[in-house]
């Protein structure tokens, strides 16, 4: 089921193929979760379908192998299991593969995602490909905060940027594409926890997610109100589901803003908290002290209680 939030986005790269503009460089910025990665193998299957009036067919082998992720002038970079950054070695493997002859004689595809994980190693070697972009080849980068990459390689990609979902449109695509599948009836609790964020929700256990939420929710309760534990509580979210438990802090805090009646000095404090907790989760593949940064999101959200 194509999700309908992304239909502007899919209507510009449609028009753009019509007319013969497919950019050789293309910067999707997705709300993380917000279905960026779908719109870059969408992308990928209109360079590479072989019936160009249709594009993308989905019924030709090249839009075949692109969604079974076997097409063999595709190629994904993605961060390895033993780290969260994308790494030169990386990139240069990627622009060794695009300076080759294409396999079936059209373009050559490269996947970037998260883009916005690229170390400073691995960006200046992707700026030596987006300098001199080998013909036909198209590179697909996906960011949620693209303000993490070089300006360099900004200025050489063309940006796409797509809006977030609604709640009604991502519950409508998750009950569409996984709801029978898994015996899923309240993604409504599991959106409540991470936000509208419908592709991450179909990438988590949904039927946990709900108890964490809870979990999670109470546990904020209790430091907002000076009576937990934050240095033993942020060891613990260091040490489990860390993204999750900031994703719903960040949730939490954002319906608090919605209950201030009008701007107040607590309605600021809990807006720089929010920007907090992005800062935190956007930095989750550096190496910091993670216990002592959310230790201290703790002692900030107890400060704006006894501050209003």
């Amino acid at each position: 089921m194509t999700p309908k939030w992304l239909a502007p986005a899919i209507a510009s790269l449609n028009a753009a193929r019509k007319a013969g503009r497919l950019p050789h460089a293309l910067l999707i910025h997705d709300t993380a979760g917000g279905g960026g990665d779908w719109l870059a193998n969408w992308a990928a299957s209109v360079a590479m379908c072989l019936s160009p009036d249709e594009a993308p067919c989905g019924k030709c082998l090249g839009c075949v192998r692109v969604a079974n992720n076997q097409h063999p002038d595709l190629i994904r970079v993605v961060p390895t299991e033993d780290s969260k950054q994308l790494r030169i070695e990386q990139v240069r493997e990627l622009a060794q593969e695009l300076s080759l002859t294409s396999h079936q004689g059209g373009y050559k595809v490269g996947i970037l995602s998260p883009a916005d994980s690229m170390n400073r190693f691995a960006a200046n070697a992707l700026l030596k490909t987006l300098e001199e972009p080998p013909s036909r080849t198209l590179l697909i980068l996906v960011a949620s905060q693209p303000s993490r990459l070089p300006a360099t390689i900004l200025s050489r990609c063309q940006k796409l940027k797509v809006r977030a979902p609604t709640r009604a449109e991502s519950l409508e695509w998750l009950r569409a594409t996984h709801g029978a599948g898994q015996g899923v009836e309240d993604w409504d609790g599991v959106l409540d926890v991470i936000g509208d964020a419908p592709f991450a929700a179909a990438d988590v256990d949904p039927k946990a997610i709900p108890a964490l939420g809870t979990e999670t929710r109470r546990t904020l309760e209790e430091m907002e109100a000076g009576t937990g534990d934050p240095v033993s509580t942020a060891e613990r979210w260091h040490r489990s589901d860390t993204a999750l438990r900031l994703r719903c802090f960040e949730t939490w805090l954002t319906d608090r803003i919605e209950r201030q009646p009008a701007p107040t000095p607590r309605a600021r404090a809990l807006f720089e908290l929010v920007d907090g907790v992005r800062e935190l989760r956007s930095t989750l593949d550096v190496p910091i002290n993670r216990s002592l940064a959310i230790e201290l999101l703790f002692r900030r959200l107890a400060a704006q209680r006894r501050a209003s």
